[in-house]
């Protein structure tokens, strides 16, 4: 059984610059209902079906499964909830941890945010100099939520 320990924070993009050109990510949702969510995402040349349980803390059931690009390209196309979420994701090593950071672009352009995923939820890190305010508890940041209400519509992040 997956468990996912994610912890996400905002990046300060005057002090983030990212080393490549990172993978291009196209995501939608099939079901965002508050027990579960089910999303399928395009990630550079592989697809992915994944469900996710509601959060507890900063942990979640997570299950994902790679499907064919194509059967995912149709379900992006014709079967997920609009808007899609469009960003691209860079990997930065700091402390003895990969950091996933997500530019966003489309609807949600201007969010840049990190996470880690973590052993336990007790399990201590290191800071990098970029990241910002933690928003893990705010559900505004999950991309199921930023589906649904998209960050260029928000009055103040």
């Amino acid at each position: 059984m997956g468990v996912e320990i994610e912890r996400k924070f905002l990046v300060q993009r005057e002090l983030w610059r990212p080393r490549d050109d990172g993978v291009a990510y196209r995501q939608g949702y099939l079901s965002r209902a508050e027990e579960r969510v089910v999303r399928v995402r395009i990630a550079g040349g592989a697809a992915f079906l994944t469900i996710k349980g509601r959060a507890s803390n900063v942990s979640r059931f997570e299950f994902e499964y790679p499907i064919p690009v194509e059967d995912a390209e149709v379900m992006l196309d014709r079967l997920c909830e609009r808007p899609l979420i469009e960003k691209t994701r860079y990997e930065e090593t700091f402390g003895g941890h990969i950091w996933t950071v997500d530019v966003f672009q489309g609807q949600n352009g201007g969010l840049i945010l990190a996470e880690i995923e973590l052993g336990s939820e007790e399990e201590v890190f290191d800071r990098p100099g970029w990241l910002g305010r933690e928003v893990s508890d705010d559900p505004r940041y999950f991309n199921s939520e930023l589906s649904k209400r998209p960050f260029g519509y928000w009055n103040a992040p």
